[in-house]
């Protein structure tokens, strides 16, 4: 068995493609508005003149390594270029700010590669039990797993937690808009036909963190950019030190992201937030997130890559895709005739296996291809910022335009950084907005499923014993630290005069 799965990887195909995509991912994902998604389905083309484990291997690796560039732009920028790298942007960015990008980048790369080898060995040993638990869960458990996710994830970033919840209402209400909904009804277009397909989440989120910090920079309000980014120390030796601080967070944002991934539908997105979220509430020192504090990005990172690869549990074992890129690959997989189901791990087995070891690879070359994209990356934050600024202006541009090729995207940009400019300028912070975008959708989408089919009833939402545990840990998340308040007002001694 082992002599077969090496005789197919360490082929001269496999090879230059597990290379070529490692280049074309970090390319993919370190420009805002070119997604790993995006980058899967651009992949899709080459799989048909290679092999079965060559064409798979492209996608695994672009990927693994599109998903670690994403923090890239977003560290040293304050442009994500992956949904999921927008959970940390701002926690990176002000470590930037303070001379720390090539270990705020460090940190992301190795926490990444280390989720991604975790998520990895579950998939080899528990892929079936494991799938088998996913599929268990409808849609009233989504429905709770998102009001999770919005629950531990509201106050990221905000230092006035009620400020922090107005934003995620902002956000779930823009997610209302268009006619992406049960009942295919526009709402809030206003008559405008761009808008039938709701706000564009590349361009909104562009908008709001890179448009925001360029009308900053042209109002120079809060910071003095006459001086580039600093970039001090090594990205890998550093980052490493730090995250040997936080071994916990780093075991846990692997386990959790290797949980949420291998739920259908959720994805590195909802992983990397609900745990960006987890990390803060169960931080020693809360006060420091929002400030360049390191303990988010170890675990969101950990939790980003290890989803990644538990998405290919429901994927290979049932053919369910885990989240978007999986819908692609599953396609690829039955056109190389390894048809997803319990049939793969007996009569393919050879080639299951050296897809299994693929993502060991992938996840090992990413650290190398990774150091070199910081510390070829790190020569713009020696730039000045008036060099720096319009040449973001116009990547925000095209990267807004390419998303649909359409102009209104355009305007969705301008409008959401002029917005979250001045939001920011009162104290309210972006990424809980984002958060609403990204799970509203889906948080309507699972609820109107549940009423349907359980013809209105409520209990629908209590009457399963998983779906009733993930609501009580949603009491929980939302009871505890309301108790904490009342014990600390309860200390306070009254004065008396």
């Amino acid at each position: 068995m082992l002599s077969d799965v090496l005789a197919n990887i360490l082929t001269t195909q496999t090879i230059v493609a597990i290379v070529g995509s490692a280049i074309f991912g970090l390319f993919m994902g370190a420009i805002p508005g070119l997604t790993a998604t995006m980058a899967t389905a651009l992949l899709v083309p080459i799989t048909f003149f290679l092999d079965p484990v060559p064409a798979v291997a492209t996608m695994i690796t672009a990927v693994a390594v599109a998903i670690f560039a994403g923090d890239i732009p977003g560290c040293l920028l304050r442009m994500p270029g992956t949904p999921a790298s927008a959970a940390y942007t701002d926690e990176s960015y002000l470590m930037a700010l303070q001379g720390g990008a090539k270990k705020a980048l460090g940190i992301g790369l190795l926490s990444s590669a280390f989720g991604g080898l975790f998520g990895t060995a579950v998939l080899v040993m528990v892929a079936p039990s494991l799938a088998e638990f996913a599929v268990r869960f409808s849609s009233a458990e989504y429905f709770w797993l998102v009001v999770l996710g919005l629950s531990c994830a509201a106050g990221i970033g905000a230092n006035n937690p009620l400020k922090g919840l107005a934003m995620l209402m902002l956000g779930l209400a823009i997610a209302t808009v268009g006619m992406n909904n049960n009942a295919g009804i526009p709402r809030f277009t206003f008559g405008e036909m761009g808008l039938l397909d709701g706000v564009a989440l590349i361009p909104m989120m562009v908008g709001m963190f890179a448009i925001s910090e360029i009308l900053r920079y042209a109002t120079n309000s809060r910071r003095d950019f006459s001086e580039p980014i600093k970039s001090t120390g090594s990205a890998i030796r550093a980052s490493a030190a730090i995250i040997a601080k936080y071994p916990v967070q780093l075991l846990r944002g692997s386990a959790f992201g290797t949980v949420v991934g291998a739920l259908p539908g959720a994805g590195a997105d909802i992983a990397a937030w609900m745990s960006m979220g987890m990390s803060k509430a169960r931080s020693k020192t809360p006060e420091k997130f929002g400030t360049g504090h390191p303990e988010g990005l170890v675990e969101a990172g950990a939790a980003n890559n290890s989803s990644l690869a538990s998405a290919w549990i429901p994927a290979l074992v049932f053919g369910i895709p885990g989240d978007s890129i999986t819908a692609i690959v599953i396609g690829v997989l039955y056109m190389k005739n390894l048809n997803p189901g319990m049939e793969l791990f007996t009569t393919n087995a050879v080639q299951l296996y050296s897809l299994f070891a693929i993502f060991v690879i992938a996840n090992l070359v990413m650290i190398p291809v990774g150091w070199a994209a910081i510390h070829g990356g790190s020569a713009i934050t020696r730039l000045p910022r008036r060099v720096i600024m319009p040449c973001i202006l116009i990547f925000c541009i095209l990267g807004s335009f390419a998303i649909n090729n359409s102009s209104f995207d355009i305007a969705i940009m301008l409008f959401f950084g002029v917005f979250a400019f001045f939001l920011e300028e009162a104290g309210f912070p972006i990424a809980p907005a984002i958060l609403g975008v990204v799970l509203g959708p889906m948080l309507e989408n699972y609820f109107v499923t549940t009423m349907t089919s359980s013809g209105g009833d409520l209990t629908a939402f209590l009457s399963r014993p998983i779906a009733g545990t993930i609501a009580l840990l949603v009491v929980c998340v939302w009871a505890i630290p309301l108790l904490r308040l009342f014990r600390s007002r309860q200390s306070v001694p009254l004065v008396t005069s």
